[in-house]
């Protein structure tokens, strides 16, 4: 039986898709990672302009800067952070890709104090776009479902609808 060319696009196409889950996943790091050293420009280049933030206490936040105000305000004060990305799964269909996962955060307001370090944790959900710059977070819906510890700083309290 003949190849069609659709049959000889395929390969071409799986890679292609591999390749862009790669890159999410390399953002996703990237930008997490640049959380936890507070490089929020490194952070908030990951966010497309029009993006949206929904956290769990929060209203939804709308705009890359008022996202990285709104979280840079509340994470600075920590003199240690940790946010670890668990089960990430992304799927891609052209240039918009979903990903879930889950969320495990865990900040210190002392190094070295007696105190137990703060940590929630709950499920992640973005919706990501490719454009000129790459694939960047549109939207990221944020639960939390648990929290240990007693949040000193009281950064992760209910805040108000904040547009950017």
């Amino acid at each position: 039986m003949p190849h069609t060319a659709a049959d000889r696009d395929e390969p071409v196409r799986r890679l292609q898709v591999l390749e862009d889950k790669e890159a999410l996943r390399t953002l996703m790091i990237r930008g997490w990672r640049a959380l936890d050293r507070k490089d929020w420009q490194t952070w908030s280049a990951c966010w497309a302009e029009d993006a949206e933030l929904e956290f769990g206490p929060w209203e939804t936040i709308r705009g890359r800067e008022a996202i990285r105000a709104t979280v840079e305000e509340a994470e600075a004060p920590y003199a240690a952070m940790q946010h670890h990305i668990l089960n990430l799964h992304v799927d891609v269909e052209g240039d918009r890709a979903s990903g879930i996962g889950y969320m495990w955060f865990v900040a210190v307001a002392a190094p070295g104090s007696a105190g137990a370090p703060y940590s929630m944790g709950g499920p992640y959900d973005w919706e990501f776009r490719r454009d000129a710059e790459g694939w960047l977070v549109v939207r990221q819906r944020l639960g939390v479902w648990w929290t240990d510890g007693e949040d000193p700083l009281k950064a992760f309290e209910q805040r108000g609808h904040v547009d950017g």
